[in-house]
């Protein structure tokens, strides 16, 4: 591995940890620089296909899309469609009739490049009890002040926020997967997965999402799950398999706009997307998964 890429992977994890410890707004303003940068890419991308999508409007509105997510879960939800309807708008009123084209790819750069993302805000600074629906007071970890951002202790998971673990687990999932995968495939790797991502096989995907599931399944026994075998290795396999196919869906789109990194941003690495891919369609899932289904593990074992 490229002592570049290296050197450039660890600065990149540790911003990452910086931001998930501090949360607030200062989790929303990395992520916030994070969006913008990588929905310039994507418009790059967009732009070499001859496309002229409404990406000043896009790029403004999800900006916004973020702060919503940070004040109120719910003005995040009300966001979208407004967000949406304001590019139509725009684009109707341009010199140049716009295309379906134009607006197609204009729709999906706020949904993959600004809705998406948002939800690591919702899990982060949004999450509470409330949220989790949590009925044992055992696990209803005690929530952080505003002013206190590290835990008062790292071994004791209560003095975290189940907001700050959760994610702190999320993410760690994704290296997992990330390390696994790679590691693994350049070694083991002899079965091609896809014909758009050649360098990708079925040896490094599987030990990428076995990484996931190990770290999921240590992640929901420190936190004290109800039968964190089977949560743990459930929420494990969605990381590994979401980020699999959210790396797989930008190799996609790089394809078709004929390049091969969607910028150069990151030594090593390439662009914001390239090193972003992975956590796109990661974060909702993630959210609905300790939301909506977690609660319900109890009722099922």
């Amino acid at each position: 591995m490229p002592l570049s890429r290296i050197l450039s992977g660890i600065v990149a994890i540790v911003l990452a940890l910086g931001m998930i410890v501090m949360g607030g707004w200062y989790f929303t303003l990395g992520f916030m620089i994070i969006v913008f940068l990588g929905q310039q890419e994507y418009f790059r991308l967009v732009k070499a296909k001859g496309i002229e999508p409404a990406a000043k409007t896009t790029l403004i509105v999800s900006q916004l899309l973020l702060i919503a997510a940070t004040i109120d879960p719910l003005l995040m939800n009300a966001m979208f469609p407004v967000a949406g309807t304001l590019i139509c708008f725009y684009l109707l009123f341009q010199p140049k009739i716009a295309t379906i084209a134009d607006i197609s790819t204009s729709i999906l750069g706020l949904f993959y490049g600004g809705w998406l993302p948002s939800y690591w805000i919702r899990l982060r600074v949004g999450l509470t009890e409330t949220s989790l629906n949590i009925k044992d007071t055992h696990l209803a970890n005690i929530h952080i002040p505003f002013t206190e951002y590290l835990p008062t202790s790292w071994t004791d998971p209560h003095t975290f926020s189940q907001a700050l673990a959760i994610t702190l687990l999320a993410f760690g999932c994704i290296w997992a997967a990330d390390i696994g995968a790679y590691t693994m495939g350049k070694f083991l790797g002899r079965t091609r997965l896809s014909d758009i991502s050649p360098k990708k096989t079925v040896e490094g995907a599987f030990f990428g999402i076995l990484g996931s599931v190990m770290v999921a399944e240590v992640g929901a026994w420190y936190l004290g799950w109800h039968c964190w075998q089977v949560s743990g290795a459930l929420l494990g396999i969605l990381i590994g398999v979401t980020s699999l196919l959210g790396d797989l869906t930008e190799s996609m789109m790089k394809r078709d706009a004929g390049v091969k990194d969607s910028g150069q941003l990151i030594p090593g690495h390439g662009g914001i997307l390239d090193r972003t891919d992975s956590y796109v369609f990661t974060a909702p899932l993630v959210y609905y998964f300790v939301t909506l289904f977690l609660p319900l593990i109890p009722q099922m074992w």
